[in-house]
């Protein structure tokens, strides 16, 4: 099991080694091309399955609260290509971000932030979770738990050596968004829209509105 482990350890040490905006350590193993790559066809995919809204009032209303978040970014976190928004007809009181600039907003998120400031902290929280490559290293430490258990069957792990990093992934490793994610989204979501020119106290607000 020690060898598998030195595996693992050596590959990230070799390819990974990263750090996010809040300077925390973090394993990335795909580069930003690759993952707007992903994020682009993970996008269109949702924009034929998910009904976009119909209603040119939400939209222009969603759209203009992320130009002054997106406004707010460093030259090189906007990108040449810049980012799109979409609006979808959905109840879910959700938003998302994707790696390449691609905002998707639920309308029923508008039933719940009841203004531009609690829209843009939600905004912000997801784009967020793009600046921190929060995706990437999600990516990587499955692909890590791949090459893991791999390792381990031609080293000839036992049942109980496989179990043991399966579980370590059941633990966090390929879990949507684990809390040290989420909380980084916040601290830099918060940043994010205050320099917009919203009111990151009402992100408290929307919160309570959300679990309300």
């Amino acid at each position: 099991m020690k060898q598998v482990f030195l595996i693992l350890f050596t590959i990230t040490f070799l390819i990974g080694c990263a750090t996010s905006p809040t300077n925390r350590r973090q394993v990335v193993l795909y580069s930003e091309s690759d993952m707007a790559r992903q994020g682009e066809q993970a996008y269109r995919e949702m924009q034929t399955e998910i009904p976009v809204t119909t209603d040119n009032r939400e939209t222009a209303y969603v759209q203009c609260v992320a130009d002054y978040v997106i406004e707010a970014l460093e030259p090189a976190q906007r990108g040449s290509v810049g980012w799109e928004v979409t609006v979808f007809d959905s109840e879910q009181a959700n938003a998302f971000a994707l790696p390449g600039g691609k905002i998707g907003v639920y309308n029923g998120l508008l039933d719940v932030a009841y203004n531009q400031h609690q829209l843009a902290a939600v905004m912000a929280h997801e784009v967020g979770h793009v600046l921190a490559n929060h995706s990437n290293e999600r990516a990587s430490r499955s692909a890590l738990r791949n090459v893991g258990i791999a390792a381990a069957r031609i080293l000839g792990a036992t049942d109980t050596t496989l179990q043991t990093i399966d579980f370590g992934a059941q633990l966090g490793l390929t879990r949507p968004f684990n809390r040290t994610q989420e909380s980084e989204a916040d601290a830099i979501g918060v940043m994010l829209m205050a320099n917009a020119g919203f009111d990151p106290e009402q992100s408290i607000a929307l919160w309570e509105n959300m679990s309300a």
